[in-house]
């Protein structure tokens, strides 16, 4: 092992343990809050509570992903998402597994804390609690999401974020390429 490899492995390690807190916390958050919803506030199925004048938790079962797209109408169609939601999240891994920024893999974790939260709703209940709904008046900006949905939205922005105003250079193999001499001297 070079000891630029060895000199990275420490900070590889602190990275993807950074990644797997995030995703841990998020995890045990999301279904925490689920648990309350459904246990400690028995909140029953399109009824609200209102909790402050712009925000509101409100039963509703997500058997789509994302603004409700995709909605399984059968057991095949719920595993068939189950199974493609969780590709996505062993993407998020792989991708995780593989990066050495902390932000980054901190971001990662987010999303994949999420992913599995959302994850384990559709396998043990069929469907996805979302419970959260945020409103203006009569308008809302979002469907009723979950602590899950959001912790998924907020890594995705910090990734997005960080790829457009890092100020990071990723290698151009055109641009770094050595000049090409066209002329070249003859060899003696």
């Amino acid at each position: 092992m070079s000891q630029s490899a060895a000199s990275s492995a420490p900070a590889i390690r602190r990275a993807r343990t950074t990644g797997f807190a995030a995703a841990a916390l998020a995890l045990v958050a999301d279904q925490a809050l689920k648990w309350a919803m459904i246990g400690l506030l028995d909140l029953p199925y399109r009824e609200q509570v209102k909790v402050i004048p712009f925000f509101n938790f409100t039963w509703a079962e997500n058997r789509g992903v994302s603004l409700g797209l995709l909605t399984a109408g059968s057991d095949a169609q719920r595993w068939a998402l189950v199974g493609m939601t969780g590709a996505i999240a062993l993407g998020v891994l792989v991708w995780l597994l593989r990066e050495a920024n902390r932000f980054d893999t901190a971001a990662l974790g987010l999303v994949l804390g999420g992913a599995l939260g959302n994850i384990l709703d559709r396998v043990r209940l069929g469907y996805v609690v979302d419970y959260a709904d945020l409103h203006f008046g009569d308008w809302r900006p979002f469907y009723i999401f979950n602590l899950a949905d959001a912790f998924i939205t907020c890594g995705v922005v910090i990734l997005l974020a960080r790829s457009l105003f890092s100020g990071e250079k990723q290698p151009d193999p055109v641009r770094d390429a050595a000049p090409i001499n066209p002329v070249a001297a003859p060899e003696k």
